[in-house]
């Protein structure tokens, strides 16, 4: 980038695009597709629509006729109006200010852990679950290593020190570092090394589950 250049772009603005609905079709048609592992050749064999025109749906660069959409829905056994869902839906946030995330108890949990719940938005789109907490260790906590559970998780730490075990490995976590990992390895605080300690952990899992 030429030296004085600023960038332009602002990653927190939405795109127009989002707001078409040919776009929002375009997805649906896609992810139907994928879901039912058929490629564009299958699904253009299987309507009688060309793969170049497919093509053009899936990336909402053409506005298709009701009769092209219900071609589409047959082929996919879905009703017509699940190719409208992503330009429907309502798209949720869950805004928790400091200090009142949900206190609560999880699976595992030992003396001196508190989790806090930052926030939580259950069936949606995306088909994943993601749950924010805020966790903080006092001089009583216990040192265990127990949770395993579904999905990925991150750890961000934030104040104190604890040694952190995943699986047969122990890694140091200190104010700033990350750890991410698969959280069906059994998993938790090792040793506690510096308190209070206080870290933010994400877990993510596919709904359902």
């Amino acid at each position: 980038m030429p030296a004085g250049k600023n960038l332009t772009q602002n990653p927190h603005r939405a795109d127009a695009r989002e707001k078409v609905l040919e776009v929002a079709i375009g997805r649906q048609v896609k992810a139907m597709r994928q879901r039912h592992s058929m490629t564009v050749a299958e699904v253009s064999q299987k309507s009688g629509i060309s793969p170049g025109m497919l093509s053009k749906i899936e990336n909402g660069n053409t506005s298709p006729s009701l009769t092209t959409l219900q071609t589409l829905a047959d082929v996919f056994s879905a009703p017509i109006t699940s190719l409208f869902r992503g330009f429907e839906e309502r798209r949720d946030a869950v805004h928790t200010k400091a200090g009142e995330g949900v206190e609560m108890d999880r699976e595992g949990t030992r003396a001196g852990h508190q989790y806090n719940l930052l926030g939580h938005i259950g069936s949606n789109a995306s088909g994943v679950v993601v749950e924010p907490y805020m966790i903080t260790l006092t001089s009583a906590s216990d040192v265990f290593k127990t949770f395993q559970h579904e999905g990925i998780e991150t750890i961000y730490m934030l104040e104190g020190a604890v040694d952190y075990r995943h699986g047969d490995d122990v890694y140091p976590l200190r104010p700033g570092d990350t750890l991410h990992f698969e959280a069906d390895a059994p998993h938790g605080p090792d040793r506690l090394v510096s308190l209070p300690a206080k870290y933010l952990a994400v877990i993510c899992y596919p709904q359902g589950e």
